[in-house]
């Protein structure tokens, strides 16, 4: 099982005057990562491997320290990603119970293009910012996968919202 976490919110790109990479969590978006330390409490997780840009490392930062796991930046993760790179990343057997956190551009290649080979998806096909795709890949050999979203939690004070 892989969960693939898009980036909690981190503003309008547009008003941020620094490099694109360096962009930070907004105060929601902080609120969103806390949220995904609940949100996945349910679930085994092994590794985080993480797009290499400071809003996703900030993402699973929460969940990092909660889990007692370092952070693993990853070029295929990160908002420029070639598909094949990603799929390469995602149908490694060598990776399970993992976090993938990547960008809404990356998780939307991954996702329709798993979708268009026959992949058991909800739909309609959407990764909010600060959602979760759980994905479980097939043991038996086959590349066939089921996945499900889960949308973002957002903690404010304590207080679950969703």
């Amino acid at each position: 099982m892989l969960l693939v976490v898009r980036h909690a919110d981190a503003g309008d790109k547009r008003t941020w005057n620094g490099p694109d990479r360096l962009r930070p969590l907004s105060v929601t978006g902080r609120r969103q990562a806390d949220g995904l330390v609940a949100r996945l409490e349910d679930y085994p997780i092994e590794r985080i491997l993480s797009s290499p840009t400071v809003r996703c490392l900030e993402t699973v930062q929460p969940l990092a320290h909660d889990r007692f796991l370092r952070i693993e930046p990853i070029a295929a993760l990160g908002v420029d990603a070639i598909v094949d790179d990603v799929l390469a990343v995602f149908w490694d057997q060598g990776l399970r119970d993992a976090v993938l956190c990547t960008h809404g551009e990356t998780i939307g290649q991954l996702v329709t293009k798993l979708a268009a080979d026959g992949a058991d998806v909800e739909q309609p096909l959407q990764w909010p910012k600060g959602s979760t795709w759980v994905l479980r890949r097939s043991k038996n050999g086959r590349r066939h996968v089921d996945g499900r979203l889960l949308e973002p939690l957002v903690v404010d004070g304590g207080v679950r919202t969703h």
